[in-house]
């Protein structure tokens, strides 16, 4: 059985995404998907979705959320994945602002939908962390923010 004793990042952090990038086009990344009541817990018996038996033991300091990692190596990375994604939906000012936010999100690598003139990213992280990367365009008055379901 895979031990998993702490969360090594996020799947949204730039450093750890470039790394799951490219195991991704080995077929080198596993996924854990958790309700999420399961977050709050820090002993888990798990598979992973190519039936790798796992056992997450976290300290109580850690709380998994949707893009934690918890193994990150050469060969192989394993993510959890909430059952059910969280949205964090923008609204362009216009559709110049529209076609920037459309470009860095594709740069991101981010799953994104659209709904009317709302863009939704898919969080597999911490809104925060997405915030902080769309900074510039929130800040210049380019994008609002409407919602995070």
């Amino acid at each position: 059985m895979l031990r998993l004793t702490r969360i090594l990042g996020s799947s949204a952090d730039e450093h750890v995404a470039e790394r799951l990038h490219v195991l991704a086009h080995a077929g080198a990344v596993e996924y854990v998907t958790l309700r999420k009541e399961d977050t709050a817990r820090r002993r888990l018996h798990v598979f992973t979705d190519r039936g790798t038996e796992a056992g997450i033991m976290l300290d109580r300091s850690e709380r998994l959320a949707n893009g934690a990692v918890l193994l990150l190596d050469d060969d192989r990375a394993v993510v959890v994945r909430l059952e059910e994604p969280q949205w964090l939906a923008l609204a362009p000012r216009d559709a110049a602002c529209a076609l920037e936010l459309g470009y860095f999100c594709g740069n991101m690598h981010w799953k994104v939908r659209f709904a009317g003139e709302y863009l939704h990213i898919s969080l597999e992280g911490p809104a925060d962390t997405y915030l902080a990367r769309i900074a510039h365009l929130v800040g210049g008055g380019k994008v609002k923010v409407v919602g995070n379901e």
